[in-house]
């Protein structure tokens, strides 16, 4: 796989660099600020942020980036456990809120999956899909994840009150270079 791919509206998905957190960082802080799709820390400072979305290999970060230069989407990926469990992935997403609806997301998810199927992992497995967050769940199915199990209650949504954390998975055929 290279290392950059052409996304929609000629947006380019490259692996992130150190710099690119502070690009990152503005909408990472307003999405976790927001509360509505991420059990991660509100309120972190910028340093304290980094650790939680920059991903040190054998995971890495990618940023997606407009005509301009401009950072309008990112998501980090890797083994979801180490040692035994490290032949399935994880990933997160962010788009920043001023581009949603441009299919950054979708572009960044079929990134994702060609990146695990490269490195041969046979699964991808999303630990906390907040079941409220309607645009995510819809995308993680049209692009092949189901839901295998939802940890009722397990997430405090600011309008909606206590709703459940779905995990989803989607099997992976490396061999085949596809998902089944």
């Amino acid at each position: 796989m290279s290392s950059a791919t052409r996304g929609p509206d000629g947006v380019v998905i490259r692996d992130a660099v150190s710099q690119d957190w502070d690009g990152i960082y503005p909408f990472y802080a307003a999405i976790m600020v927001e509360g509505r799709t991420f059990p991660f820390p509100e309120r972190q400072s910028l340093e304290e942020a980094r650790p939680w979305w920059m991903e040190q290999p054998p995971g890495k970060t990618v940023v997606a980036v407009d005509d301009d230069g401009v950072i309008v989407g990112s998501a980090k990926m890797g083994p979801n456990r180490p040692g035994r469990g490290s032949h399935v992935a994880t990933a997160s997403f962010i788009v920043d809120p001023a581009h949603q609806g441009k299919g950054i997301g979708r572009a960044l998810g079929e990134y994702v999956i060609d990146w695990c199927l490269s490195r041969r992992f046979r699964g991808i497995q999303f630990n906390a899909v907040v079941e409220s967050n309607r645009a995510a769940v819809q995308l993680y199915r049209s692009l092949g994840f189901e839901v295998i199990g939802t940890v009722p209650e397990a997430f405090d949504h600011p309008d909606e009150g206590l709703v459940g954390l779905h995990v989803m998975y989607l099997r992976l055929n490396p061999a085949a270079g596809s998902y089944v």
